[in-house]
């Protein structure tokens, strides 16, 4: 990343900080409300390569609370829309897009051992958690992100272990899934607001239907969002993950 893009940061981290993000090799699962944002944050700390997998066209409903989502980028595939930003924000860095949804069944194409780290910002629970376990399998570091939706108080959002999570109820599934396969922790970006009950009901239209379908997701009606939760949710995965980065300092790839 060129010097005056950086001077900021390097001010606040140090020549070694700086360093140490450029050779980082980070993936993110699902850009949408919160992985868009994290993408930000990794995008203009200048991490060096960035991995980018989603299968979803950019939507009209997405406009509400994704940071890619726009009238001109509607239609378009996220990833692209995505990786044109990225080299936008760092024209160095090299970006790696895979127009595809993370699931059980093609887990075995994609080799995570290469990430120095992951963030799952999916919103399927079997996906999450199959990306959780191959990651703790091959020791890469992960951060999930636990729920958004029916929420209005960004301020509530934290890092933490899942086992200290209490009000997400997708946190609570994935804890019992993970006592199954042994995993005894894993980092979270999690809101201790209970989840509220929203005001009106609507569903996707036809075209959000099919993309679901198409990529694997189920048919479902929407769940109520905001612009401000997933965005915040996803600054604080993304500068969770540059702080680690940082305190590492020796990305294996």
């Amino acid at each position: 990343m060129q010097e005056q893009a950086t001077s900021r940061t390097r001010m606040m981290i140090g020549d070694e900080g700086v360093g140490a993000l450029e050779r980082s090799h980070v993936a993110v699962f699902g850009i949408g409300g919160v992985g868009g944002y994290a993408l930000e944050v990794l995008a203009r700390s200048g991490i060096g390569m960035i991995d980018i997998y989603d299968s979803d066209n950019i939507q009209e409903s997405n406009i509400n609370r994704q940071i890619l989502a726009t009238h001109s980028t509607i239609g378009k595939m996220k990833v692209d829309v995505a990786a044109n930003r990225i080299h936008d924000i760092n024209p160095e860095c090299i970006v790696e897009s895979y127009k595809v949804f993370y699931l059980p069944a093609n887990a075995d194409c994609f080799d995570l051992s290469k990430y120095d780290y992951v963030l799952d910002c999916i919103d399927t629970i079997t996906a999450k958690i199959e990306l959780i376990k191959r990651c703790k399998a091959c020791d890469t570091n992960i951060i999930s992100c636990m729920g958004t939706a029916n929420k209005m108080d960004n301020t509530c959002f934290s890092v933490m272990d899942i086992y200290q999570t209490k009000m997400d109820p997708i946190a609570k599934i994935i804890r019992k899934k993970l006592r199954e396969h042994n995993i005894d922790s894993l980092k979270v970006v999690c809101s201790n607001e209970k989840p509220l009950k929203p005001q009106s009901a609507t569903k996707l239209d036809d075209a959000e239907n099919m993309d679901n379908a198409s990529s694997g997701k189920a048919v479902r009606s929407p769940l109520a969002s905001n612009a401000f939760v997933p965005a915040m949710a996803g600054l604080v995965m993304g500068g969770a993950v540059i702080k680690d980065l940082i305190a590492d300092g020796t990305p294996h790839s």
